[in-house]
């Protein structure tokens, strides 16, 4: 009776293990301050940084939704793992945490090194940019789980911040000021509703020029990560949001008290040439409560603290808060 190998059941150790070489350079890139020993271990380990009265532990996880569909057909793997990183390191800001150390999980039906690698290089690129460390990760090889090519992400953030810091709704004031950050492309939310209509519904290829580059490259540009802005200026913000899926109509009530309304004057965003062109096809209320529209982070600001973070940052002024019912007012 012959043998059977794990390798026959689709589960190839050496592959791992030479994934797990590829990576090592590009884990010990991030690697700051509190972090103890390196990759290899059953467990990552980070010394908590001194400086905090009351410190507090935040975490956070998130993925990139079908954005990891466009990835895969495209070929291109290098910026689904900056994006893996930014949706959980910007949303900790938002709670005032500065984020710590980062873990991944790569769910794949079977593990193509290369690719995995180029991944985990983007992992690490985003953690470099949120000035935090990648202290491990998971990597599971799944035959018959997933179909042959296709992979799943999710990532794991822990941040620190300071207890009286935490609950910003009680920063906030009737006459504060919206200031956007402007966001570097669609990020990581909505891409089911951009496959369906530039795909499907208009028949555009990846390949297609969008306005002298290729649609794959303006639709697989990274989430931008906001953690240096914000360590920049914290000191001067109130409150922020991250404007992820539900957009701006969804996310910026999140950080508002009751009776608190965000008055947004829609002719000052900043929008983005690919939301121009899909909202030909969408309605303007669905585009707002989708995507992010060129507006990545909105910062509640007192007025006089404005010109201080306008000439630190690339933001600008898109409105303010007002008296009324919880929720956001377009006008």
């Amino acid at each position: 009776m012959s043998t059977v190998s794990y390798k026959d059941a689709g589960v190839d150790i050496d592959a791992g293990n030479q994934f797990v070489e590829n990576i090592k350079p590009y884990v010990k890139s991030t690697m700051i301050p509190g972090v103890l020993g390196g990759i290899g271990s059953f467990a990552g380990a980070f010394e908590l940084p001194s400086g905090y009265k009351k410190p507090v532990l935040l975490s956070g996880t998130d993925g990139v939704g079908t954005k990891l569909k466009l990835a895969i057909d495209s070929k291109k793997f290098d910026t689904v793992g900056i994006d893996l990183v930014a949706m959980c390191t910007n949303d900790l800001l938002c709670n005032f945490g500065e984020p710590l150390f980062f873990l991944d999980y790569y769910a794949t039906a079977k593990l193509e090194v290369e690719e995995a690698t180029q991944v985990v290089k983007g992992i690490a690129e985003g953690c470099i940019r949120s000035e935090c460390a990648l202290v491990g990760g998971e990597t599971a090889e799944m035959p018959g789980m997933y179909k042959e090519g296709d992979f799943d992400l999710a990532g794991f953030c822990v941040g620190i911040a300071e207890k009286d810091e935490l609950n910003r709704i009680d920063k906030i004031s009737i006459g504060d000021t919206l200031i956007a950050l402007p966001s570097s492309g669609v990020h990581s939310n909505g891409f089911s509703l951009v496959r369906k209509l530039l795909l499907e519904k208009l028949g555009m290829s990846l390949d297609d020029d969008f306005q002298g580059k290729p649609l794959k490259d303006v639709l697989l540009e990274p989430t931008r990560i906001y953690v240096k802005e914000f360590k920049a200026n914290k000191d001067n913000i109130n409150a922020l949001a991250h404007i992820t899926g539900g957009g701006i109509t969804e996310n910026l009530p999140r950080v508002l008290p009751d009776n608190f309304k965000a008055v947004v004057d829609r002719s000052k965003i900043k929008v983005l040439p690919i939301f121009e062109f899909m909202s030909k096809h969408v309605e303007v209320e669905e585009m707002y409560r989708t995507f992010n529209m060129g507006v990545g982070m909105v910062l509640v600001v007192n007025p006089g603290n404005v010109d201080a973070i306008l000439a630190n940052t690339d933001g600008y002024v898109i409105g303010e808060i007002a008296e009324g019912e919880k929720g956001v007012e377009f006008i």
